[in-house]
């Protein structure tokens, strides 16, 4: 698991959203400079302690990892897999359920090219069996005790651009049917500024060990970071305005992928050089910290069990930042983007499916309405 904004096309990463394809994997990765910083951006968990969420040496891929990086049950049963079937093949992205029971939460670019563009073809929503999957086993398998739902409606933030770097790259999935009783719902935190809370993060992307991702994706893995900063954060005066393109970017937030070396403190690095100072160093959580990687979009944080962001891309300032290598692979230095829920709470509510305790209520009152305007026309 090294979560990046990037959805997943069969086994290779994809990223949904505009962009120069880069590799045989059909990997859309946007890049730019501007002021003076090159950066390279893309729609995509990897542990930084021996094994990581997965390990390969070249040559075998065990895909157990460290069991500090497996999924918690009930804690993670609500988190979700995806399947989008769309006209240029099969994509794959995360996602969490949400208290209605009926609603899944992820990212806008998991089924969407911007706000008014063509949905998917059909999506399929992929539950956990009670008491979880082996840490082997691949969701997309179907092995059993798994339950499918289809999507039945899409609702995607309208004013999501289809930019990679979105602050509204959010959306909610209503499902043809309820979720199954075990699996756990969650409602969103709405406390406010995210900057250096730490979170629990989440998705069935492709998994690592700080030096990429690899492997198939399909396996629920989770671990910790910190949102270091949103790119409006005051302590830039501005610098990031229009930086990455139209979209709205001042409440997109960051973490990075720190090894536990300053070398590979970006957030602290980039922070430095456009004036902020010392402020933002840090060099992380230890062995907990991930990233995320493709296939971990729509994926949930969570703080305290409540939903605080969605994993939305991934970004790298290159080498001279703190990036471990010369590749944008998920690994030490590169960091993750997040949309907050607390700016989003009231899309998410008016896209939730109401009670239906609530409908009938709603159809009582219209139906006094009715009674007493014939009453007033008897």
């Amino acid at each position: 698991m090294t979560i990046k904004k990037t959805c997943n096309k069969a086994l290779a990463i994809l990223a949904v959203g505009a962009g120069l394809v880069t590799s045989a994997h059909a990997s859309y990765i946007v890049s730019g400079e501007s002021k003076g910083l090159q950066w390279q951006a893309s729609n995509k968990l990897t542990g930084a302690a021996p094994g990581g969420t997965a390990t390969f040496d070249g040559v075998t891929f065990d895909p157990v990892g460290n069991p500090i990086y497996h999924p918690s049950y009930p804690e993670h049963s609500g988190v979700v897999g995806m399947l989008m079937q769309t006209e240029n093949g099969a994509f794959i992205c995360s996602g969490t359920l949400l208290s209605d029971r009926r609603s899944i939460l992820t990212a806008a670019h998991c089924v969407s090219g911007g706000a008014g563009t063509a949905n998917p073809l059909s999506t399929s929503v992929f539950f956990q069996p009670e008491g979880g999957l082996a840490p082997w086993e691949r969701i997309y398998n179907r092995p059993p005790g798994i339950v499918e739902i289809d999507v039945s409606k899409y609702t995607v933030h309208e004013e999501y651009t289809g930019e990679v770097i979105d602050q509204n790259d959010i959306a909610v999935l209503t499902l043809s049917d309820y979720a199954p009783d075990w699996a756990r719902s969650h409602y969103i935190y709405d406390e406010g500024d995210l900057t250096g809370k730490d979170f629990n993060v989440a998705g069935y992307g492709r998994m690592g060990d700080g030096a990429g991702s690899f492997g198939a994706t399909g396996r629920l893995r989770q671990g910790y970071n910190t949102y270091d900063y949103a790119w409006g954060n005051s302590a830039f005066n501005g610098f990031f305005d229009g930086f990455f393109g139209t979209a709205d970017v001042e409440f997109s937030y960051l973490s990075d992928f720190d090894s536990g070396s300053p070398v590979n403190d970006m957030s602290g690095r980039i922070a430095a050089a456009v004036g902020a100072g010392l402020a933002f160093a840090d060099t992380g959580l230890g062995d907990i910290e991930v990233g995320v990687s493709g296939g971990d979009s729509g994926g949930p944080n969570f703080i305290n069990g409540l939903i605080s962001g969605v994993n939305s891309y991934g970004l790298t300032f290159g080498q001279g930042f703190g990036d471990a290598d010369e590749f944008f692979n998920s690994g030490f230095g590169e960091y993750s983007g997040y949309v907050p829920t607390y700016i989003h709470a009231k899309f998410i509510e008016d896209a939730m499916v109401p009670a239906p305790g609530i409908i009938a209520l709603l159809g009582l009152s219209f139906l006094g309405m009715g009674l007493r305007a014939r009453r007033q026309s008897a």
